[in-house]
């Protein structure tokens, strides 16, 4: 569909002005409004949940927003990492993780079990960037 035409549909949807972004993100937001209006939007849990999480997000309270960290990782979510030749399969679980069929209450322990030396287990699997930031 021309980039005209997808504007059209936006403004016909969404009764606003299209953003000025890229015609992948305009595909996708149509996309997705017409399988809300055709299957329906969210269930009420899940708008809580997600109501729950954007508070915690705003919180100034320091200890609310490390929560958060944590509940990034979804229970089901595997982590790779290639050490030495050999690829590293975790799985998120939901009371921690699972390496090699063991469970593990964090990542660093894996990563030490994998490396034999201490590491950030977040770090070790990618998951913080150069700055220390999840």
């Amino acid at each position: 569909m021309p980039m005209p035409e997808l504007r059209k549909q936006w403004r016909d949807l969404f009764q606003t002005d299209p953003p000025p972004y890229n015609r992948r993100h305009l595909e996708n937001r149509i996309a997705y409004r017409l399988q809300e209006l055709h299957f329906g939007g969210l269930r009420p849990e899940t708008r809580r949940r997600l109501e729950i999480l954007g508070e915690q997000y705003d919180s100034k309270n320091v200890a609310t927003r490390r929560i958060r960290h944590d509940a990034t990782l979804i229970a089901g979510t595997r982590l790779l990492r290639e050490w030495q030749g050999v690829e590293q399969i975790v799985t998120v679980t939901a009371d921690g993780f699972e390496w090699q069929g063991w469970p593990y209450k964090s990542l660093s322990a894996i990563a030490r079990a994998i490396t034999g030396t201490r590491w950030n287990g977040w770090g070790f699997f990618g998951l913080k960037n150069h700055r220390g930031r999840r």
